[in-house]
């Protein structure tokens, strides 16, 4: 037997009992949410560590990190040796308004230059501000979290040594 009104109480009833539970909204911002660790947020660039070897760019499923750089030539280092060419980083910059965070970048540099932050608050008003410089995509290795704790006898992790050769007890430079 179907009795009319019978849906109407029902979804009423439900309502009711849904008024009387305390609130789980978080009001954001006011409210900053607790994220999980090592979360996803934007890219952040250890530039003295960047060789240009470019991988990260090819890589990149979007074609959204723009590299630019130069050839130096540094005299040798001892008579009779030729000098060296490297190359030296002019651009770096990431246009997250292309960004799909998928990661590939980060794990393709073979030199530890890119590294997750969790920072996700950059919003710009300008479509033109999502593009981060290299400047800027410096700044945001200070939010890189502290790496998971080292196994015994293992080099120290990469974001907390800056990049460097890894320094020993009595080491003084």
């Amino acid at each position: 037997m179907n009795v009319p009104g019978k849906g109407l109480a029902q979804g009423l009833g439900v309502t009711l009992r849904s008024m009387t539970k305390r609130s789980v909204t978080q009001e954001y911002p006011h409210v900053r949410p607790e994220l999980p660790p090592r979360s996803r947020g934007v890219i952040a660039l250890l530039e003295e560590n960047c060789t240009v070897c470019m991988l990260c760019a090819r890589e990149c499923p979007d074609w959204c990190i723009y590299i630019d750089s130069h050839k130096e030539t540094t005299p040798a280092r001892e008579e009779g040796a030729r000098p060296r060419t490297r190359n030296v980083l002019d651009r770096f910059a990431i246009d997250y308004a292309l960004c799909m965070y998928c990661g590939i970048c980060i794990e393709v540099c073979p030199f530890d230059a890119l590294f997750w932050s969790p920072e996700f608050e950059y919003a710009e008003d300008d479509l033109l501000g999502l593009t981060h410089e290299r400047d800027r995509l410096r700044d945001w290795m200070a939010t890189v979290p502290a790496p998971p704790a080292d196994v015994p006898n293992a080099d120290p992790a990469k974001e907390l040594g800056g990049g460097g050769r890894a320094r020993t007890a009595g080491d003084t430079s």
